[in-house]
């Protein structure tokens, strides 16, 4: 069956509308001043606006300030402050800054530690290399 004021169907033995609120019947009639039936469920502030679609989400007013928390985190994880900053370069632009910034100076530092490790491997190879040839010299003499 069909409501024949708003059109949308609705269930056969229905005595109300429930998109609507209006009586299904001929000899509906209102009891008082502003026009509500008789046991109709659905007219009220109670179910008003009950069928329609939320509003959308359009985030939030005001960003948090950043948080520090979140650079340490991302310092230590580097790809977890890639994905933050991905996820929220939109959304939270100083959150995301924040995050980027973490993940950047770790990779910065975790760079510059293998360079400084490999310059000191080079200079031990380079005096172990000398002190050998020394050594086996000083052994020839004898």
């Amino acid at each position: 069956m069909y409501c024949k004021f708003c059109g949308k169907q609705i269930a056969d033995e229905s005595r109300f509308c429930p998109y609507c609120g209006k009586p299904l019947e001929a000899n509906g009639s209102a009891d008082n001043a502003n026009g509500s039936y008789t046991g109709n469920p659905y007219s009220g502030n109670t179910y008003q606006n009950r069928y329609q679609a939320p509003p959308p989400y359009c985030g939030p007013a005001v960003e948090p300030p950043p948080s520090a928390g979140w650079g340490v985190l991302c310092f230590f994880f580097p790809i977890v402050g890639l994905i933050l900053y991905l996820v929220w370069h939109d959304t939270y632009p100083l959150r995301a800054k924040m995050c980027g910034k973490g993940a950047l100076i770790s990779v910065i530092v975790y760079v510059a530690v293998i360079v400084f490790w490999l310059i000191i491997a080079i200079i031990m190879i380079a005096v172990g290399t000398t002190a050998a040839l020394s050594y086996s010299a000083m052994l020839s003499f004898l």
